[in-house]
């Protein structure tokens, strides 16, 4: 299982709203998907507002990541892997 302290990810935004983040996604990255609450992102849950969308630049990928006490950020990690498999969400709709 992942743990997003232990990767390399820049944060783009802090104690942001879910409609901050997504907006933020569809006017900065070259493209971007949008999925449900509960959508396995890094191996863990992603929670938010639906629809919560996930941006992708390359290898890189934007999303939302709430942290219970702490609120809501915007991070940017650069996973080819993840990437493909958030692309490929793309191609199925």
């Amino acid at each position: 299982m992942a743990c997003v302290e232990s990767m390399n990810y820049e944060i783009l935004l802090r104690n942001a709203s879910f409609r901050e983040c997504r907006d933020y996604v569809r006017s900065h990255c070259a493209e971007y998907v949008d999925v449900s609450p509960g959508y396995r992102l890094f191996d863990m849950h992603m929670i938010g507002v639906p629809p919560i969308s996930i941006g992708l630049d390359g290898d890189t990928i934007v999303f939302p990541f709430t942290k219970p006490c702490y609120g809501t950020y915007l991070l940017k990690i650069e996973d080819r892997s993840e990437a493909e498999k958030v692309r490929a969400l793309k191609k199925r709709k």
